[in-house]
């Protein structure tokens, strides 16, 4: 039997033999423990993949992945593993949920990360199965009795701390340069081989990533901001080539400089991965993560002449993130923030200076005043980008609690009562709204 699709963890395959369609479950399988279920004690079940590689890391595993070999989609069903998808040849435990899929063996067809038939059959061996893996080090089995098969030295590698391809077969998706850009920012005392990196660079000169569909290219790059050292993730996509074709936004920063005064680090480039990294030293959510990505791509458009200054970037930045939003299809809540952050992080850093009347018209542009929860993230990612500079990694940033402070003064007015008795006073419309700003603005310098 065969199936037709992409590679990477979560793709559905069309099944394209019609005379063997898949069925529902029948009968459900015994097995509550972790290790090879007894519904499938005549078959060879491995642990593979991550779980395998944490394992021997010293790391916590956080979900297992089996693969079995010597079966059938009929013969699990049979068993009461639920397929996942319409016709992908993976399985869910009916106890444990875990997933199990049979070994399987894939061919390219046609370039892109989709051009794939995939062959699953009981023929099909385990070796022959860890060879379609992208990386050794996730290329490990574990059999029943614990033992470990590593055809590729994923052990040896690991031990090296080297991120290597399995074969020239990695070649074939380009998601792999993604998810080998996302491994390398998780582990981030680990090396990327030459000849890897070498491979991911013939990859994208050969219009390979140009196929990315952009659901998969969020999906990677959502997940390698919230690694331990996102800035790796870039850098890796940046030696092969890929930043430039992905995110050309980005790559622009590179050899762009900035004030050394305000900037020692100079590069706007260097500028960003620093950022990134504080955001993940401090352990911002996604949201913040993006909008760290995001906050100076202006600074890419800057005209020569005006360089080192950058002035109007934050409305260019805005502007392109919009359309990279678009592109990529982003999540609202990144986009909105983002957003936010790209217009005001000059105004935030500059707030120390303001007044009472000018703190809250900062407030009102980010929507404060009725997204309190979100001005936090504000103020987190405007943090990270003024720790983000050489030399200011572990300095204070007193902006934060002075806005926060301000903002809690300003939600404590009583906009019901000011409203009444403006209307008492016969004012209606936008006096109303006037007389409720100037209560927040007294209730703002009162704490000055």
């Amino acid at each position: 039997m065969a199936f037709i699709g992409g590679l990477g963890a979560g793709d559905k395959t069309r099944y394209v033999s019609a005379g063997n369609r898949l069925k529902g479950p029948r009968t459900a399988g015994r097995d509550r423990g972790g290790n090879a279920p007894p519904t499938l004690r005549r078959m060879k079940v491995y642990l593979v993949g991550g779980a395998v590689r944490d394992a021997l890391l010293g790391r916590t595993v956080s979900e297992r992945d089996w693969t079995v070999v010597g079966s059938t989609p009929d013969e699990l069903l049979a068993r009461g593993y639920r397929q996942v998808g319409a016709d992908f040849p993976v399985f869910l435990h009916p106890q444990t949920g875990e997933e199990y899929a049979l070994a399987r063996t894939e061919r390219k067809t046609a370039p892109g990360y989709a051009g794939f038939v995939v062959h699953a059959a009981p023929e099909v061996t385990l070796e022959a199965d860890l060879a379609r893996r992208d990386l050794t080090i996730n290329a490990m089995a574990q059999d029943e009795d614990g033992r470990l098969i590593d055809p590729h030295g994923g052990q040896r590698d690991l031990a090296a701390r080297v991120l290597r391809h399995v074969s020239p077969a990695f070649a074939e998706d380009p998601v792999r340069i993604l998810r080998l850009a996302r491994f390398a920012a998780r582990f981030d005392d680990f090396r990327v081989a030459d000849e890897t990196v070498a491979l991911a660079r013939q990859m994208v000169t050969a219009g390979e990533v140009d196929a990315l569909v952009p659901e998969r290219v969020w999906r990677e790059l959502s997940r390698g901001l919230m690694e331990s050292r996102p800035s790796r993730m870039f850098e890796l996509l940046r030696a092969c080539g890929a930043l430039q074709r992905l995110l050309p936004e980005v790559d622009r920063l590179w050899g762009v400089p900035q004030p050394p005064e305000h900037h020692p680090e100079v590069d706007a480039g260097v500028h960003l991965m620093l950022v990134l990294d504080t955001a993940a030293r401090l352990g911002a959510p996604l949201t913040v993560r993006y909008a760290c990505l995001g906050h100076d791509l202006g600074k890419g458009t800057t005209p020569a002449d005006l360089l080192p200054r950058h002035l109007g970037h934050e409305a260019r930045s805005v502007s392109l993130l919009r359309a990279l939003g678009e592109r990529l299809k982003v999540p609202n809540d990144c986009r909105q923030l983002a957003e936010v952050v790209a217009r005001e992080h000059g105004n935030v850093h500059r707030s120390l200076d303001f007044d009472a009347a000018a703190l809250l018209r900062l407030l009102v542009r980010c929507d404060a005043i009725r997204q309190p929860a979100r001005f936090d993230e504000v103020l987190l990612a405007c943090e990270c980008d003024a720790r983000g500079r050489t030399g200011f990694e572990q300095a204070p940033y007193p902006q934060a609690p002075r806005l926060r402070a301000a903002l809690a003064r300003a939600l404590q007015v009583d906009t019901e009562a000011v409203a009444r008795e403006a209307m008492a006073a016969g004012r209606a419309g936008a006096a109303i709204g006037a007389a409720v700003g100037a209560a927040r603005e007294r209730a703002v310098a009162d704490g000055l």
